[in-house]
């Protein structure tokens, strides 16, 4: 198993752990990384908002943080077996309030941000508009192949 799930809040009908592995090795896959070890653990907003202020000093809402545990700034399929080389935290509440205002489901707005999460311990980056949309194509065809349609918007507002 590539991915280790943990829930820090109550898991809601219609996610599981099959879901959120799903995501992590579809998007492993997609970033030429498949095999690596990815803990993904869901909060609150409050609990990664605090995060985000104290890993990056930026007080705003986000979605999900991704934590390189390897050396080299990219994950390493050939860790230890009992290492994990990346983790995720994922906003729960956000999931939540995005996808009703979105109009998908919560299903699919978590994996999206596990995709995400993800492909950033890829090697995937969004800082400018060429590498955002580099990332909203593998987002895309990383969701497709997990079975969900294409985004009915974009998220660049959320």
């Amino acid at each position: 198993m590539t991915a280790s799930v943990h829930w820090e809040v109550d898991r809601p009908e219609g996610l599981d752990d099959e879901l959120v592995e799903r995501a992590v090795d579809a998007a492993l896959e997609h970033g030429g990384r498949s095999g690596v070890r990815i803990g993904v653990v869901l909060v609150d907003e409050p609990t990664l908002t605090r995060m985000h202020v104290e890993l990056f000093d930026d007080p705003t809402p986000t979605d999900v943080i991704s934590i390189d545990l390897g050396d080299d700034g990219v994950v390493d399929e050939h860790a230890g077996a009992d290492t994990l080389d990346g983790e995720l935290y994922v906003s729960l509440d956000r999931a939540r309030e995005v996808a009703a205002r979105r109009g998908v489901s919560l299903a699919r707005e978590t994996s999206l941000y596990v995709v995400h999460g993800v492909l950033h311990l890829c090697g995937h980056d969004d800082h400018d508009d060429d590498e955002r949309a580099a990332m909203r194509v593998a987002e895309a065809r990383v969701m497709r192949s997990l079975g969900f349609a294409d985004d009915p918007s974009p998220h660049e507002e959320d």
